[in-house]
C-alpha cells in the first residue's frame, strides 16, 4: 500500500517520444502523481527502476530490443512492481495485452489512436495508476492467457434440475481491475447446466471478444461476446463488449440483450451498474449477482437494487482481490449476503442457484407454471 502522504511515483516505458510526452502530461495534472522518469525501452527502464524506485510502471508492448511482454515476465520474477499496460487495440495488440494480464499486469488501457484519443486516456489513466499503486501482486503461473493451464473443473457438481430452471433465473457477474484473472478462476470452476450468465468486465474494445474466445475452451459451457438483440440461454455466458453498456430486457419468455453507447457510468462503459439495474425489478429474487475485484464503486448501487428485490448477492473478499474497490463499496452498503475468497465464489453461485430453484418450485413459480412468474 502506498503511503497517502506522498505522491505515487510513476515510470513510463514506451518507445514513442510522443506517447511518453502525452502520458507524462496526462499524469502530471494529478497532484497525487509524480512522473519520475520516462524510458524508451526495457533496457533503459531496468536501470531507471533501480535508480528511481517507482511505485507503478506504465508499459508499452511493442518496443525495439525487447518487447514489453518479455520485460514484464522478467520484472515480475525478479522485482515485482504494479504494471499498467498501454497497448494498441488492434487484434494483435489485444492478444498481447491479454497475455500481459496473465503474466502479472494489473490493468490494460487502449493506447491513443484513431479510436481512442489522449483525452480519453487522460481521464482513465490517473484513476488506474492510483488503483495499481494499491494492488496486491501475486505470483502467476508461467502459462499465457492464450494457453491457460486450466481445464473445466469437475469438482463442483452440477445442480439438480439443470436445463429446467425458472426462465427468469440468471447469474450476473461484474469485475474491473484484476477481473480477467478472477473471472477465469470463477468461470472455469463452474459446472455445466447453469442458467444464463451475463458478465460486465471493464475492458477496452476488441479485448472482450478475444478474452471470451480464449476462456471458452477452458469452461464447461460456451463463453462469448454478447450480440445486440440475442436471447439469453441456459449454459451460455455472455460478456459485454468493450465500450458498450449491456442491458437485459424481459421479452416474451426470456431475456434479450441490448447494447448501447450511452454516457459512461462511474467513468466506465460498459458499467456493471447498468447491467444490474436493468434486471433488478423484473428478475427480483431469481438473480444471483457477484462482484469481483475492481477499482471504484461500479456495481454497488446496482447490487443494492438487486438485493432490495430479493436477489442473492456475493462479493469477493479483500484478501484475494487485486483491488478491493467495487466489492468493498457493496459490502459497506450492507447489500452482500456472502463475502468469500475467490475460490469460494463458484461453489457459492451453484448453491445460490440451487436454493433459488427450490424456492421457485415451492412458490409454484417453477418451469411448469410460467404463468405465475412475477
Amino acid at each position: 500500500m502506498i503511503v497517502p502522504s506522498r505522491k505515487i511515483r510513476v515510470l513510463i516505458v514506451d518507445d514513442s517520444a510522443m506517447v511518453r510526452k502525452m502520458i507524462t502530461e496526462a499524469l502530471s495534472r494529478d497532484p497525487q502523481i509524480e512522473v519520475v522518469g520516462a524510458a524508451p525501452d526495457p533496457y533503459v527502464a531496468r536501470d531507471m527502476i533501480v535508480e528511481l524506485s517507482p511505485d507503478v510502471l506504465t508499459l508499452d508492448i511493442e518496443m525495439p530490443r525487447m518487447d514489453g511482454l518479455t520485460f514484464l515476465k522478467i520484472l515480475q520474477k525478479h522485482k515485482p512492481i504494479p504494471v499498467v499496460v498501454i497497448s494498441s487495440i488492434s487484434q494483435e495488440g489485444s492478444a498481447a495485452a491479454l497475455d500481459a494480464l496473465a503474466s502479472g499486469a494489473v490493468e490494460v488501457l487502449a493506447k491513443p489512436g484513431s479510436a481512442h484519443s489522449i483525452g480519453q486516456l487522460g481521464e482513465q489513466l490517473p484513476r488506474v495508476i492510483k488503483a495499481a499503486a494499491t494492488a496486491r501482486l501475486r505470483v502467476r503461473p508461467s502459462a499465457t492467457a492464450e494457453a491457460p493451464m486450466v481445464k473445466p473443473v469437475a469438482g463442483i457438481a452440477a445442480p439438480t434440475g439443470g436445463g429446467h430452471w425458472n426462465p427468469k433465473q440468471i447469474i450476473l457477474l461484474g469485475a474491473s481491475t484484476g477481473g480477467v484473472e478472477a473471472l477465469t478462476e470463477v468461470l472455469t470452476h463452474l459446472p455445466s447446466g447453469l442458467p444464463g450468465i451475463c458478465i460486465t468486465q471493464h475492458m477496452p474494445p476488441h479485448f472482450s471478444k478475444l478474452f471470451a474466445q480464449r476462456i471458452t475452451h477452458s469452461c464447461a459451457f460456451e463463453v462469448r461476446e454478447a450480440i445486440d438483440g440475442e436471447m439469453i440461454s441456459n449454459n451460455v455466458a455472455l460478456l459485454a463488449p468493450g465500450d458498450f453498456h449491456m442491458t437485459l430486457n424481459w421479452v416474451g419468455s426470456g431475456y434479450r440483450v441490448q447494447l448501447n453507447q450511452r454516457p459512461p457510468v462511474h467513468h466506465c462503459r460498459p458499467a456493471v451498474d447498468v447491467m444490474f439495474r436493468s434486471v433488478s425489478e423484473v428478475a427480483g429474487a431469481k438473480v444471483v449477482a457477484g462482484l469481483l475485484t475492481g477499482m471504484g464503486v461500479d456495481g454497488a448501487l446496482g447490487m443494492k437494487m438487486l438485493k432490495e428485490h430479493g436477489a442473492r448477492t456475493i462479493a469477493q473478499n479483500e484478501e484475494t482481490c487485486v483491488v478491493y474497490g467495487m466489492p468493498r463499496a457493496a459490502v459497506e452498503m450492507g447489500v452482500v449476503d456472502r463475502v468469500l475468497p475467490l475460490k469460494g465464489i463458484a461453489p457459492a453461485i451453484v448453491d445460490a442457484v440451487q436454493a433459488q430453484a427450490v424456492t421457485c418450485a415451492a412458490a409454484g413459480a417453477g418451469p411448469l407454471h410460467p404463468q405465475k412468474h412475477p
